[in-house]
């Protein structure tokens, strides 16, 4: 598993079950998509961390119905500038923040 922003590699099963299990704030999911086919599959979650929301994009890859490779990519909620409000609607159940 491959978290790109910061560097980090795990390797393995075990390594990655401590890395989650191990994780110290409190965690809830939001499942927005998953959408993919085959080997290739694709999540859009908000997961919250002690209460401040993180979008989080996976990838994962799969081979003879196991997970090969998994790379999640990490983003900050922001408030959209006002110069695109007149081209933009808003999101249903997306969190924006000023």
């Amino acid at each position: 598993m491959d978290y790109p922003q910061s560097g980090e590699r795990f390797r393995g099963r075990a390594a990655i079950s401590a890395q989650r299990g191990r994780h110290p704030a409190d965690r809830h999911f939001i499942v927005q998509r998953i959408t993919g086919r085959a080997d290739l599959w694709v999540s859009e979650c908000i997961i919250t961390y002690d209460g401040v929301p993180s979008y989080s994009v996976s990838i994962m890859e799969f081979a003879d119905q196991h997970v090969v490779h998994e790379t999640q990519y990490f983003a900050n909620p922001f408030g959209a500038p006002t110069w695109r409000a007149a081209l933009a609607e808003p999101m249903p159940d997306r969190i924006a923040e000023a």
